[in-house]
């Protein structure tokens, strides 16, 4: 009996620890003294929850990005001690000057600041950090595996004609292309959800709940651009015209892979 259950303990060490270091579910944990790149390449993968425990978990993890007026969304991705950590695109911080807000899920607003020394290369991602000692709130879990035909849900706050409102929204829909070679910004996901102007910024979740990419891109945009790769190359038309069909979001490997 000693021998069968000391083998058994040692089984579900092996296993816990091969899960542990998996490479399909990397989360940002709370109160890790590890850097950002570091501390998001740990983590369980998650089980299927459902749509409506998606909705509420995106709407605990999603924020408003603020500078004099509402600018977008952002992602709470990590916290250390009482230091929070909100993942947005750097075209929403370009859309208006420091100093920055961020408004949690709970209506409280912190002011924001800019990190020193972080690089996002040509990715069009960005962080903010605030304080909030007294505060505890959600903070999102990371995972990078994907293919064609994945369901993804889509969160943030979009514009209304009302500037002053400024809607949660949450939307269904599944990864329609996977580009090898990401477009300017880093956008390589391609999905059938709507997103709407405002929900730059906020998390792309599979079904699981963790984050896979970061919304930045509609689908239909009111100019016809051509659609320009990182290396400089531009899509042939049939391409370009599937890319404009769908909204793109930057994925979170862009961010799990920085040194």
């Amino acid at each position: 009996m000693k021998l069968v259950t000391c083998v058994g303990c040692l089984s579900l060490a092996i296993y816990a620890s091969a899960l542990y270091f998996s490479d399909r579910g990397r989360c940002a944990i709370a109160s890790c003294k590890l850097p950002l790149s570091q501390t998001l390449r740990l983590g369980l993968s998650q089980p299927q929850i459902s749509t409506e425990k998606l909705r509420l978990l995106a709407q605990a993890m999603t924020v408003k990005v603020m500078s004099k007026e509402f600018l977008g969304s952002g992602i709470i991705l990590r916290k250390q001690d009482s230091i929070y950590t909100v993942l947005t695109n750097a075209h929403v911080l370009r859309a208006d000057d420091a100093p920055y807000r961020i408004q949690t899920p709970d209506g409280q607003i912190y002011t924001a600041s800019l990190p020193k020394n972080t690089k996002f290369g040509k990715n069009d991602l960005a962080i903010l950090q605030f304080r909030s000692p007294k505060k505890n709130y959600t903070v999102a879990s990371i995972a990078s595996k994907l293919i064609v035909g994945d369901e993804v849900f889509a969160s943030g706050f979009y514009s209304q004609n009302d500037e002053e409102k400024h809607q949660f929204s949450f939307t269904y829909g599944k990864v329609s292309l996977l580009l090898p070679t990401a477009l300017e910004g880093g956008y390589q996901i391609g999905y059938s959800n709507d997103i709407q102007k405002g929900m730059s910024g906020g998390p792309l979740l599979n079904c699981r709940g963790e984050v896979v990419g970061v919304n930045g891109m509609q689908a239909n945009p009111l100019w016809d651009a051509p659609s320009i790769f990182v290396d400089g190359s531009e899509a042939d038309k049939g391409l370009h015209e599937q890319i404009n069909r769908l909204s793109w979001a930057v994925p979170i490997d862009k961010l799990i892979n920085l040194k």
